[in-house]
């Protein structure tokens, strides 16, 4: 008669995994219902930007609607997964371990799931918390219109009618609030319904150009609201840039920095104006 075989994992049963689900998962959203910064999307620049705060020693949450992070980064264009970047952006390739080609000078190509990987990763291991496959339905205000939170509900309670499923959503709380929604800029599209900001849209491609002005415009479009990556072209009217993401990289960058000033200008506030 043969003998069991030696288990090859620990000894668990389902309600403990189920314990430690439901225990580790609320034990970090009870952390991030007050954070120093806020990112709505979790594609390249808003990944960006929440890695280079988090270094800081800032308290940072990613909101993201879809189950993934990374948005267009994984495919880069048209469906080829070879992300193109222009330099200086190689520059963070290198700072993030990402192996790339130049097929001709100042332009760089990597594997799009490699670069898309080790950016999430990064982001991951200074820090950054997560909250994927939830939606912002709408902003917190303090006095003056200053952005001091989202209003945030799961994303497949958008799919439901109404007269089944009327779920309210909740609300986090934050020092700074940075809009990385890319094409939709959807905060920026909340403080439009309140005639507080306009949304002008993409204009037609060129890259030498958008680029450039992507990151420039990168920065504060409203009290306690930074804006980068492709939420700036929407914003601003600016020319879209097709399949090149390097000035995503350089603005979730330079919104960091925005972030840095906003935050140490707070700071620096009576606790009353802060109020």
């Amino acid at each position: 008669m043969s003998s069991q075989p030696e288990p090859v994992f620990s000894k668990v049963a389902e309600r403990d995994i189920t314990r430690a689900l439901t225990s580790e998962f609320a034990a970090q959203l009870d952390g991030c219902i007050e954070s120093d910064v806020l990112i709505a999307g979790g594609g390249p620049s808003g990944l960006m930007c929440a890695k280079v705060l988090a270094e800081h020693g800032a308290k940072v949450l990613i909101v993201e609607r879809n189950n993934y992070l990374g948005g267009g980064f994984w495919l880069g264009g048209y469906l080829m997964n070879k992300a193109v970047f222009r330099a200086p952006s190689n520059e963070i390739l290198d700072e993030i371990g990402v192996p790339y080609t130049t097929p001709s000078v100042g332009l760089h190509v990597a594997d799009a799931p490699h670069a898309c990987a080790r950016l999430i990763a990064a982001a991951c291991d200074a820090g950054v918390k997560i909250q994927n496959m939830t939606s912002v339905e709408d902003i917190v205000m303090r006095e003056g219109h200053r952005v001091a939170g989202l209003v945030i509900n799961w994303t497949p309670v958008e799919t439901l009618p109404r007269q089944l499923a009327c779920v309210d959503p909740i609300a986090i709380e934050a020092k700074v609030v940075v809009d990385a929604t890319g094409h939709d800029a959807t905060i920026v599209k909340l403080l439009e319904k309140q005639g507080l900001a306009e949304v002008k849209g993409c204009g037609p491609m060129w890259v030498e150009r958008s680029e450039d002005l992507v990151v420039q415009r990168t920065g504060t479009v409203h009290p306690g609201l930074v804006v980068i990556g492709m939420a700036v072209s929407a914003v601003h009217g600016l020319p879209r840039m097709g399949p090149s993401f390097g000035s995503m990289l350089l603005s979730g960058a330079r919104g960091a920095e925005a972030v840095l000033d906003m935050l140490q200008t707070q700071a620096n506030e009576p606790a009353l104006l802060r109020a």
